[in-house]
Parts: C-alpha cells; structure tokens; sequence
C-alpha cells in the first residue's frame, strides 16, 4: 500500500516562504488527486488545497488562495505545496492525502496520511 512521507517544514518569520513535499513510498500517486491540510494544536484538521491527477488544475481554501500553491511531477511521484506570504496563522502540522474525488474538501474522503510535518511561523 502506498505510504505518504510529508517534508520541508519548518520555522519561519512572518512574511517568509516554505515549500513542503508529499512523496510516495511504497507505491505510486501519479492516478490519484492529492489533497494538504493542515491541523492546528487542539483544531481539526482543515483543508487547504487539492490539485488533479494531471496536475493541471487546483483549488485552494479561501485563507491560502494566493500565497499557496501546488505542483507536482510525475517523474518523481511527488506533491509540492509551496507557501509563500506566510502568516502566525498558518502554524500547524501539515499533511498530505489521496483522493479519487476532486476536487473535495473533505478530510474523511482522503486516505494514506502521512506523519506530518510541522510549520511554525513567529510573528
């Protein structure tokens, strides 16, 4: 079964940029939409953007639209989430997840999670 492994966390100012990977272990995502979100300390986990199987469409929650972006390649069966214009906001431990609906912001139509990876933004 194919594993999620999250990287590129981080500290950060406020204002500052990070680029988070979601990589395949294990198996193969190159089929699958591929949703982050993110859980704050005693939140929920919420959604932060999905993209296609192609990747060539997105879709962002309201509170990342324009400073978040994802990308993928397919030769390296990888997920890129680059953050930019970061926020004390944005703390949390992010995750990336499968799909085989998108675009879906639905945290319980998303499987194979990874550990995490925990962003940290001081202001």
């Amino acid at each position: 079964q194919v594993q999620l492994v999250e990287s590129g966390g981080g500290l950060v100012q406020a204002g500052g940029s990070l680029r988070l990977s979601c990589a395949a272990s294990g198996g193969s995502i190159i089929a699958y939409p591929v949703g982050w979100f993110r859980q704050a300390s005693g939140k929920e986990r919420q959604f932060v953007g999905t993209i296609n199987w192609s990747g060539a469409t997105t879709y962002y929650s309201d509170s990342v639209q324009g400073r978040f972006t994802i990308a993928r390649d397919s030769a390296k069966d990888t997920v890129w989430l680059q953050m930019t214009d970061l926020k004390p906001e944005d703390t949390a431990v992010y995750y990336c997840g499968l799909t085989t609906a998108y675009p879906t912001t639905t945290p319980h139509k998303y499987a194979n999670w990874g550990q995490g990876t925990q962003v940290t933004v001081s202001s």
